[in-house]
């Protein structure tokens, strides 16, 4: 991969994964105040199944900047 399109890759990564962070953050919180409101709902459980992909991402942008270093960029 060229350096511009690790960089641009990195950057993706990052957008991606910080909207990604944010929605779950709400939508954790909503099923908080559901859940007390009506009690259990399915919604409840979405946030925690889309935790791996967050974890996942976080890790690949690790290894992007380690990359990005060793190359001195």
């Amino acid at each position: 991969m060229s350096n511009k399109q690790l960089q641009k890759s990195e950057k993706v990564a990052k957008a991606s994964t910080s909207t990604l962070v944010v929605m779950l953050v709400l939508l954790f919180a909503l099923s908080m105040y559901l859940n007390f409101k009506k009690g259990f709902t399915p919604l409840t459980v979405i946030p925690i199944s889309l935790l791996p992909i967050v974890i996942s991402n976080l890790s690949n942008i690790k290894q992007m900047q380690e990359e990005l270093k060793s190359r001195n960029l």
